[in-house]
């Protein structure tokens, strides 16, 4: 199947720089990078490395990002599209677990998940962990759906999902972290085949800069999805 892997970026330097060393040169997959408005050349490396690109003149969110991806993927006749931060969390030899369910015809939309068998977090802050279960069990029971670790941001969808099950995703409303739950949320409701796999979310020894989510506005962001659609604030 035609594949698009996206990798989204704003000012993560060498921590990029290092990722698309990762990817080898046989792969099979197409590459794009999503630059949100960097301010540290980010482009300006891209194109030497003869990358793909879209560049955002000013930051506009991981939502814009991922929107700009499925136009592209659509445009130029991919049938799957993977997303991923360039922060060298998420390892792009781990790519093919996240295709597997969909080459195969078992999940349209799958998530990767650091508390699966198989699946490891090196670092992550005790806090941060803490989090992430609670926010999951919260979203797994707004959903009725027994997932592992819904804030895991690698994640592949098949293409045509997005004309299959009826959502919006041109609303202004999802262009930073909204997105990727509205996504999550759409897809169960709308009875697509989802499905997890085990992934390595590595993050720095020094448990310095290992998130750019801001407190309560990013926290909001994550947030407001699951209140909107629920109370059908928003479609």
């Amino acid at each position: 199947m035609r594949t698009l892997v996206t990798i989204l970026a704003f000012n993560e330097g060498d921590k990029l720089r290092s990722l698309v060393s990762q990817f080898a040169k046989d792969h099979t997959y197409s590459l794009l990078f999503i630059d949100d408005g960097s301010t540290d050349g980010c482009t300006d490396f891209l194109k030497q490395e003869r990358r793909t690109v879209i560049r955002h003149d000013t930051n506009r969110g991981v939502g814009a990002g991922i929107r700009a991806a499925i136009q592209y993927g659509k445009k130029h006749g991919h049938e799957v599209i993977v997303v991923m931060a360039g922060n060298g969390k998420m390892q792009a030899g781990e790519i093919p677990r996240l295709l597997e369910p969909i080459e195969s015809g078992k999940a349209d939309y799958v998530q990767g998940s650091r508390y699966l068998d198989g699946g490891s977090s090196p670092n992550l802050p005790r806090f941060r962990g803490l989090g992430i279960r609670l926010f999951t069990t919260f979203c797994n029971v707004l959903l009725g759906f027994k997932g592992t670790d819904v804030t895991c941001g690698f994640r592949a969808y098949r293409l045509d999902l997005f004309d299959k099950i009826p959502m919006n995703l041109d609303q202004e409303w999802l262009d930073k972290y909204e997105l990727e739950y509205y996504i999550h949320y759409k897809v169960i409701k709308g009875g697509g085949r989802v499905a997890e796999v085990p992934v390595s979310m590595v993050y720095p020894a020094e448990g310095k800069n290992y998130t750019k989510i801001r407190p309560i506005i990013g926290w909001w962001s994550m947030i407001r999805p699951w209140v909107y659609l629920t109370l059908r604030v928003r479609k």
